[in-house]
């Protein structure tokens, strides 16, 4: 079915480009396959759970979503996320003084 929407719409934006208009062509092919994205993922959650009753599958799926999660967790440690998704303070801010507070003169030289 996506192969279907994508490959007539992505010859017309070959002949779009074609003409001269690559910019307007560019966006119908990523347009195109981003629609085919989405169709693909709404197929897949309408039949994953059939796919999962496959023995074969499920081991598969299992693996994939296994790796999926290490790889997330590496990648928020390395980048300084915590489970809240916050940035952590680096080490430099932990030691920088604190901001210093606005000095007020004093109550006789104000008016």
């Amino acid at each position: 079915m996506s192969i279907a929407t994508v490959e007539p719409l992505r010859l017309a934006a070959v002949a779009v480009a074609g003409k001269g208009h690559w910019i307007a062509g560019t966006a119908m092919i990523v347009a195109c396959y981003a629609f085919s994205l989405l169709v693909v993922e709404q197929l897949f959650v309408i039949v994953k759970p059939k796919l999962l009753m496959i023995p074969w599958f499920a081991k598969l799926w299992e693996g994939f979503v296994f790796v999926r999660t290490r790889v997330w967790r590496i990648l928020k440690t390395s980048i300084g996320l915590r489970s809240d998704r916050r940035p952590i303070a680096s080490s430099s801010w932990k030691r920088a003084a604190p901001a210093a507070k606005p000095v007020l003169a004093p109550k006789s030289a104000r008016r």
